[in-house]
């Protein structure tokens, strides 16, 4: 057993100076654009370390997100309706965006939101930042308020999503940020969510920086690790105050 204990010692030690040795790939530059095609597909395998069989808070947290979501689009039915014909009215394209991203143990799936810029691509993806050309007037309003993200509700009832849990990125994303922090692949313990534990702990908006990365990683993880009803209670309320409030991390 001392043996054993040694060598994931050591194991973690070489890991560790392995990761301090290795140049920060954000540092304070903001992510560049690559040259993927659109037709080449990116697979992001996250870390075997994610053996979870089953999502954070198994069937009853799956019961909560089926009543809330169906309850949800009933209720805002019409908002919805308005939204999208507003996003259409503003700028041409479709109503609705979708773009692939990391799910649970990695596993992408296309999410649903509605559509806040010029471009769509699903490929070569450049975080939003402030004051960006791409975003429509009407979009600015919709991001900084996350009405953009109510279509998400659909993605919950298909099982792809849960309305509390690591907010999803594009899988070439996932695979940029896991080089960044290490304990990354832990996020795909947790069906993404709508809302999060990072996101109502100041760490909304783009991840264009290490620190920004690492800062939203200890988040996921913590809620993954630690996960409760009653952190899922305490996160849903704390996102419901912000809509009263002005975040500055939103774009």
């Amino acid at each position: 057993m001392r043996e054993q204990t040694g060598s994931v010692a050591n194991r973690e030690i070489r890991a560790v100076a392995a990761r301090a040795q290795r140049p920060a790939v954000f540092a304070q530059k903001p992510l560049a654009s690559t040259t993927a095609g659109a037709g080449e597909i990116i697979a992001y395998a996250p870390p075997l370390r994610v053996g979870a069989r089953s999502p954070v808070g198994g069937w009853s947290k799956r019961a909560f997100d089926i009543v809330v979501a169906s309850g949800a689009l009933i209720v805002l039915a019409p908002l919805l309706l308005l939204i999208a014909i507003a996003v259409r009215i503003d700028s041409p394209g479709a109503s609705i965006f979708r773009q692939e991203r990391g799910g649970f143990r990695g596993k992408s799936f296309r999410i649903w939101k509605f559509r806040t810029m010029t471009v769509t691509e699903n490929r070569g993806i450049v975080q939003a930042r402030r004051n960006d050309a791409r975003i429509t007037e009407l979009g600015a309003f919709l991001r900084r308020s996350s009405l953009d993200e109510l279509p998400q509700l659909v993605n919950v009832l298909m099982g792809d999503m849960s309305i509390i849990g690591p907010r999803p990125h594009a899988l070439e994303h996932d695979a940029q940020f896991e080089k960044v922090d290490p304990r990354y692949g832990a996020r795909f313990r947790a069906r993404p969510g709508v809302t999060g534990l990072a996101q109502v702990s100041g760490c909304r908006g783009p991840t264009e920086t290490d620190e920004k990365i690492c800062a939203r990683t200890a988040h996921d993880v913590d809620y993954v690790q630690s996960w409760s009803w009653r952190k899922d209670v305490s996160i849903a309320l704390r996102t419901a105050s912000l809509f009263w409030k002005d975040d500055p991390g939103a774009l």
